[in-house]
């Protein structure tokens, strides 16, 4: 039998509730000191980890403290750093000498201290983000959720993959599904200050549990009312 919109919104927050049971203290895996930093790493994060990220960050922060630092720094000095995360090209090309840094010095003066500067520069609003080089919607959600504690829900692969499976999501079948209308859809099912956790929480449990190859669909918290959930071979199930 169909489930229907409420049956599904109601499984969606009795599932979410495991999960908040399961990940009680979720956070931004990439590593941050203030927006700027967050702003960065966020870009860097394209097309590969935020694990991978993290053992760069350290030595660019530390080389250019500030937007202005890395505005003015050498592209090869840059590509150096940032070389084992792919990509490393473009991703030089919106930090050093780009636009996106040159919009973020713009915003503060040169009489700024430079821990002011770096918490200033950072735009505040999804219109403002968005309209720098580099930056997406899922960038600009994780910059607003985790650097500015504004309401965001990042859409990355683990979000698609696992509301897809759960089927929190109308176009669940889809092969190519658009992350603004995931992010509108399950957005639109829980309140505003529970969407970067929300957000955070299904990435999580898509990298512990339900991956994109193999799911552990055997030790999966949410199996009971999972509509994708598959019995190891040979054990029968009543839940399906």
């Amino acid at each position: 039998m169909r489930e229907t919109k409420s049956a599904r919104l109601t499984r969606m927050h009795d599932e979410y509730d495991i999960l908040r049971q399961v990940i009680p203290a979720p956070a931004c895996a990439l590593h941050f000191s203030n927006p700027l930093e967050l702003l960065i790493a966020t870009v860097l994060s394209a097309q590969t980890t935020d694990k991978r990220v993290n053992t760069v960050t350290p030595e660019l922060f530390a080389t250019y403290p500030t937007a202005r630092d890395l505005a003015a720094a050498n592209p090869a000095q840059v590509e150096d750093i940032i070389h084992p995360l792919g990509f490393y090209r473009s991703k030089t090309q919106h930090l050093s000498g780009g636009e996106l840094m040159r919009i973020c010095t713009s915003a503060a003066p040169a009489s700024l201290s430079s821990c002011t500067m770096r918490l200033d520069v950072v735009p505040r609003t999804m219109d403002e983000l968005t309209s720098l080089p580099g930056v997406g919607r899922k960038t600009a959600n994780v910059v607003l959720g985790n650097a500015f504690d504004i309401p965001g829900f990042p859409v990355d692969t683990h979000v698609m993959r696992v509301t897809g499976r759960l089927r929190w999501r109308s176009d669940w079948r889809s092969a190519h599904p658009d992350p603004v209308k995931i992010e509108k859809e399950i957005t639109s099912c829980f309140p505003p200050e529970e969407w970067t956790n929300l957000s955070h929480r299904l990435i999580l449990f898509g990298r512990a549990t339900c991956h994109a190859r193999t799911p552990d669909c055997a030790n999966c918290p949410l199996s009971d009312t999972c509509p994708s959930y598959a019995p190891p071979a040979g054990k029968s199930t009543s839940k399906r």
